[in-house]
């Protein structure tokens, strides 16, 4: 077991993970370091020994559930136990990475309120009573009703030159849905159906079906197999399929089920006298340059869309020739706060193509929110939704 654990550790897969969990770690020894230098109370050794204890116990907490979700102990424990330790681990670390930010507040509240009036001093310790409780309040938002606020998000795509067959076609999208314990497949069956109203001409998944190699696959394909759309069902893989070791089983079992995952492949797609050019690549992994050989699915005289899970693929996909690229792989963030008109969130700090549309020159991509969630089993500020895009020519 320990064998595996530091193979875990030392994957460069889960480099990202060990990222969030350094930065966790960093805030919430910085937030107590904070504490205990700004109040001569809080140097005695009990209060330094409390909080050090209350560090030691988030971190375990977090780390167990790390290796849980991803050191393959399951053996020693049932099925969807390291999806929820994982992710209860995660809503405790942020939970107490938003207390400590509070209680930073709340003791500078604390030091300044002597300067004022009775009156002002009970409304700061009012105050502070509420930053205190704000963490645990967000927290439960994020996971139990903004999690669940599926809503279709409609968006025209006007492309100059656009062939008039194509004007008003509609592309239904669904990405990242990472079926788990934390995506219920009844949740996902909903999703299906918002799609299916749509009545779209072509319906489009791109990537993370699901989350680990213990998640419902074969459900998850079930029920995509209810996707209904007059040109048909095509799909692209995510990073969540490598990391399940099933790319493979899904290509296959959804060919069976009638829904085409692209692998370094395209499809011609006639509307009238216009053709739709559709592509697909597998994930294209950082480490790799981007695209290699997709240039030679370009269609010449059609108009070209490319399916990527990755978004960061864009300025390549825009030289290569595609007019559209589809992507999902960043959850609009998945936790949003916006400051001073500055949009705060993880994905910021790993690619500029985020949520919505950016366009380069003539070309254009789209990044979907998604679906489901990974990590933290929680959305603020970036909803799940499903996804309308209508081609027009302008």
């Amino acid at each position: 077991m320990l064998r595996q654990v530091l193979r875990t550790l030392l994957d460069i897969r889960h480099l990202p993970d060990l990222m969030l969990l350094a930065m966790v770690f960093l805030v919430q020894a910085a937030g107590a370091a904070l504490l205990i230098w700004s109040s001569a109370g809080a140097r005695s050794v009990r209060v330094r020994w409390a909080v050090g204890l209350g560090l030691l116990t988030s971190w375990s907490i977090l780390m167990l559930g790390f290796l849980l979700r991803f050191a393959r102990v399951n053996r020693y424990f049932s099925t969807w136990w390291p999806s929820w330790g994982s992710g209860l681990a995660l809503m405790w670390a942020f939970s107490s990475v938003l207390l400590v930010v509070a209680l930073v507040i709340s003791r500078w509240g604390l030091r300044v309120q002597a300067e004022h009036s009775p009156a002002r001093r009970a409304f700061l310790r009012t105050s502070q009573v509420a930053l205190l409780c704000a963490p645990a309040v967000v927290t439960g938002y994020g996971v139990f009703i903004q999690r669940h606020d599926l809503s279709l998000r409609e968006k025209d795509l006007d492309f100059p030159g656009l062939p008039e067959d194509l004007h008003g076609l509609r592309l239904v999208q669904l990405t990242d849905i990472h079926l788990s314990p934390f995506l219920s497949e009844r949740e996902l069956a909903r999703a299906v159906d918002m799609a299916n109203e749509t009545r779209a001409h072509v319906a489009l998944v791109t990537g993370d079906l699901i989350t680990t190699a213990h998640d419902p696959l074969d459900a998850c394909l079930r029920q995509l197999s209810r996707l209904r759309a007059d040109a048909g069902v095509f799909g692209c893989l995510g990073n969540h399929e490598i990391y399940a070791n099933a790319e493979d089983y899904v290509e296959k079992q959804g060919a069976r089920l009638g829904h085409r995952y692209l692998r370094q492949r395209a499809e011609s797609l006639k509307f009238g006298q216009a053709t739709l050019n559709l592509a697909g690549v597998d994930y294209q992994r950082t480490s790799k340059p981007y695209l290699q050989g997709a240039e030679r699915m370009v269609a010449p005289e059609s108009f070209n869309v490319l399916l990527s899970h990755n978004p960061d693929v864009f300025p390549v996909a825009a030289r290569q020739g595609y007019q559209l690229t589809l992507a999902g792989h960043t959850h609009g963030g998945q936790v949003r706060v916006e400051i001073l008109t500055q949009d705060l969130n993880i994905a910021r700090f790993f690619t500029p193509y985020v949520d919505g549309l950016y366009r380069r020159d003539r070309a254009a991509i789209f990044v979907s929110r998604g679906i489901g969630t990974i990590g933290l089993p929680a959305r603020l500020g970036a909803p799940p939704e499903v996804n309308l895009l209508r081609l027009c020519r302008t």
